[in-house]
């Protein structure tokens, strides 16, 4: 087959291709000096094509566990090569560092360390003032003393050691041990003397609301024998128990009590079970007095005083911080809230029965004066005399005849606040911050725990040598006897004493002194 000649284009053809791709080339200059300014169109992107199974939910990504990565620094500006040597290896040092230092996080503290250095959140440490310095000591070391004969012998003056050697002369009550004196089915919360002089009367209050009598004048078999020396009635003293009177007066705790100052025959008793009683050992009944009018109430009540100037009058606390009044003959109650927690003690002063001392769960000790009642009708309280504030609560507040107050505390210190002239005050009388202030201020253990009842410093009320004295239990098993100046006259211990004694109540007149544990045991000293 004949090859085809190419056609000749004429010179107009000619022409025409040339001027289209001049024109072509024009076209072509100017839209890429246009996108080149900015001013051309943006190129339209193709929208992603639909999955054709839209419905199925695809299976989530595996997570990966980002690896600690060197921070990247810029080798042109350290003089480096790109992909040199001496590159590479600044890398490998620089991951190997944050290596070493994420694995120095992580490694256990193997030296000693300075809590001044160890303090988190920006807060400074003062150790002279911490909460911690003394924390070795406030556990309880059984039969471990802190004072003793030693002291004793070494006091130099002779009134105070006269003391000393009076208070710690006083001896265990060995009718029989404490272990056998079991005066409670349950924990005692509360504990006192009769008034009674010829004999120790002991009376104590547990947790389930008995009333425990224990009369200490009584003799175990071994004493009854003691002039025949039987060995047959020495091997039946074994088995002899003592004599222990007990009623169920409360359905719950018995928190305090307290003995008519005119009638030594009535007892007055108050319970968690919101209620006060009162009890006629004579006519062998107990009356209610006080009680909430709606029954479904739970207003327990922490302790009962009798105002000593009106019989009548009884006063008392409740755990939801307030203090009452009522009158035993027309039931008229006064109620005034004095805190806004928890007040675990009161106590009116024995000469001036107007001015009552509180304690409570806000770490405040306060004084107030029932002359003086202010406040809109209704919201009406007693004049507040002056406060002090501790650094944590405090469990109980106790006046004595001469005007001062003791309170024990959770921040381990007892502390003596003396009050002067008390009868002098007038009305609405007020004491500054620094008149608050304690005059003495004892370190003590309080750290009771759950099981062991609050410890509660209590005045000997009518000291038959004017010495103003108080006990409170010790967590070492001891019972610590402190003057109104916080020195110490003895530390009562014995064998036996298989518990705590942490309810401790002074005779009021008689130099004796009974302490009561959480298993409902006794220990008497006299």
């Amino acid at each position: 087959m004949a090859k085809k000649e190419p056609i000749e284009l004429s010179e107009y053809e000619k022409q025409r291709q040339a001027n289209i791709a001049q024109r072509d080339n024009l076209l072509k200059q100017l839209a890429l000096d246009a996108r080149s300014a900015g001013l051309g169109p943006k190129p339209v992107s193709k929208p992603p094509s639909k999955p054709t199974n839209s419905h199925k939910r695809t299976a989530p990504a595996a997570r990966v566990k980002e690896e600690i990565l060197p921070r990247r620094t810029s080798s042109r500006l350290a003089g480096l090569t790109a992909d040199s040597e001496v590159a590479k290896r600044k890398a490998e040092d620089e991951y190997v560092a944050v290596q070493e230092a994420a694995k120095a996080k992580r490694q256990r503290f193997s030296g000693d360390l300075n809590l001044s250095d160890a303090v988190v959140g920006g807060k400074n440490w003062d150790k002279s003032e911490n909460f911690l310095l003394d924390v070795v000591n406030r556990g309880a070391k059984p039969y471990d003393r802190t004072f003793g004969e030693m002291e004793v012998r070494e006091t130099s003056n002779k009134e105070l050691r006269s003391l000393r050697e009076k208070m710690s002369g006083l001896e265990l009550y060995d009718g029989f041990e404490p272990s056998r004196i079991k005066i409670t089915p349950e924990r005692i919360y509360s504990l006192g003397f009769h008034p009674i002089v010829e004999k120790p009367l002991v009376f104590a209050g547990d947790k389930m609301g008995n009333l425990g009598i224990f009369d200490a004048s009584q003799q175990s078999a071994s004493m009854k024998s003691e002039t025949k020396v039987k060995e047959e009635e020495e091997e039946a003293d074994e088995a002899y128990d003592p004599s222990i009177t007990s009623f169920h007066l409360h359905t719950r705790t018995i928190s305090s009590f307290q003995f008519s100052p005119i009638n030594a025959s009535h007892l007055y008793t108050c319970s968690y079970d919101s209620s006060l009683r009162l009890l006629d050992l004579n006519a062998s009944t107990s009356t209610e007095i006080y009680a909430p009018e709606d029954s479904s109430l739970d207003e327990p009540i922490s302790g009962v005083e009798v105002d000593p100037s009106n019989p009548h009058m009884l006063y008392f606390s409740r755990l939801d911080g307030h203090v009452g009044r009522t009158d035993t003959r027309s039931k008229e109650t006064d109620i005034w809230e004095l805190s806004e927690k928890k007040i675990g003690g009161f106590s009116l002063h024995p000469g001036n029965p107007h001015f009552v001392a509180t304690a409570s769960l806000d770490r405040f000790m306060r004084v107030w004066d029932l002359r003086k009642l202010g406040g809109a009708k209704g919201a009406r309280l007693p004049a507040l005399v002056g406060e002090h504030e501790s650094r944590l609560s405090v469990s109980h507040a106790a006046f004595n005849s001469a005007g001062q107050v003791a309170t024990a505390s959770y921040d381990d210190t007892i502390k003596i606040h003396t009050f002067e002239g008390m009868r002098n005050w007038s009305s609405g009388h007020k004491l500054s911050a620094k008149e608050m202030e304690p005059s003495s201020i004892i370190r003590h253990n309080n750290q009771t725990g759950r099981w062991v009842t609050i410890l509660r410093a209590q005045w000997q009320l009518y000291p038959s040598d004017s010495v103003q004295r108080f006990c409170i239990g010790n967590m070492n098993r001891f019972v610590d006897i402190y003057t109104s100046k916080g020195e110490q006259l003895a530390q009562l211990g014995g064998d036996g004493i298989t518990a705590v004694p942490a309810v401790a109540q002074f005779h009021p007149s008689n130099d004796w002194v009974a302490a009561g544990t959480a298993s409902g045991k006794l220990c008497l000293w006299m």
